[in-house]
């Protein structure tokens, strides 16, 4: 838990907290980290605008986990007011003041008398794996691309899961699911996140296609999903046929965030 006594500029701000372990030649390892929309300070069920300039004490749980530090690391306790592409910006950039007595508190387990006769898990239980067969391997990818004529800087995530067969049904799959979210410099509205997939099915002579993609937008004042769907059927010799297609166009107002 990270506490802070803070003021802002704006109505609407974040905060995002990361907590590193920096080892002695200075390479850091990023341990937790916890996001807070400041106007859910008190109450995510009745959120409630800053007033800019006023102090408020707040209160950013992070996430949970068990971690050992070796002799000689530091913590170092990170603090922005952005942290895309894991959360969306507000719709204005705000600046938040940090001021002092602000402490972060980590839970310490010490050690115990028993701790000897700690043993490992067993080996969890499930079902069987799904026999299967490797036609085509697939392409993964996290690239960060940078154009600096645009100053739009996009992440770009693969994840092209190749084709394979299911040995008890002879079913032939392959599954495309990629991702791509970018922004313009500093501009909070330029932000946008685009998701693409495609699941094909075949077995013998017939032949599926799902395709989807996804882009989600805003502007100040509202969020705007684009979203596409097409079905189809696959055949070589006669064509691919659309047998299913629809379109959606969703605007959503921003509250509070």
């Amino acid at each position: 838990m990270a506490t802070f006594e803070i003021s802002a500029d704006k109505p609407v701000a974040q905060l995002a907290v990361r907590l590193s372990d920096v080892a002695r030649d200075g390479e850091s390892t990023r341990v937790t980290y916890g996001l807070m929309n400041l106007t859910h300070r008190d109450s995510s069920a009745n959120p409630e605008p800053l007033e800019p300039g006023r102090r408020y004490t707040v209160e950013v749980p992070l996430n949970g986990l068990a971690q050992a530090f070796p002799a000689g690391h530091r913590l170092r306790l990170s603090v922005s007011t952005s942290y895309w592409p894991l959360v969306w910006p507000a719709s204005e950039a705000a600046t938040v003041a940090i001021h002092s007595g602000g402490k972060l508190e980590l839970p310490v387990r010490a050690p115990r008398a028993d701790d000897g006769e700690l043993r490992p898990f067993d080996e969890p239980e499930a079902a069987p794996e799904l026999e299967t067969t490797l036609l085509e391997p697939g392409t993964h990818g996290w690239r960060m691309i940078r154009d600096l004529e645009s100053n739009v800087s996009t992440v770009e995530i693969i994840n092209d899961q190749g084709t394979f067969r299911i040995a008890e049904t002879g079913t032939e799959i392959h599954r495309i699911s990629n991702e791509w979210y970018s922004f313009r410099w500093n501009e909070v509205n330029s932000v946008r996140g685009e998701t693409q997939t495609v699941r094909r099915y075949e077995r013998g002579d017939w032949r599926t296609e799902v395709d989807t993609r996804t882009v989600l937008t805003s502007t100040p004042m509202e969020f705007v999903i684009n979203a596409q769907l097409d079905a189809y059927e696959l055949d070589d010799q006669h064509g691919n046929r659309r047998v299913y297609s629809q379109n959606w166009q969703r605007s959503i107002p921003r509250d509070l965030v």
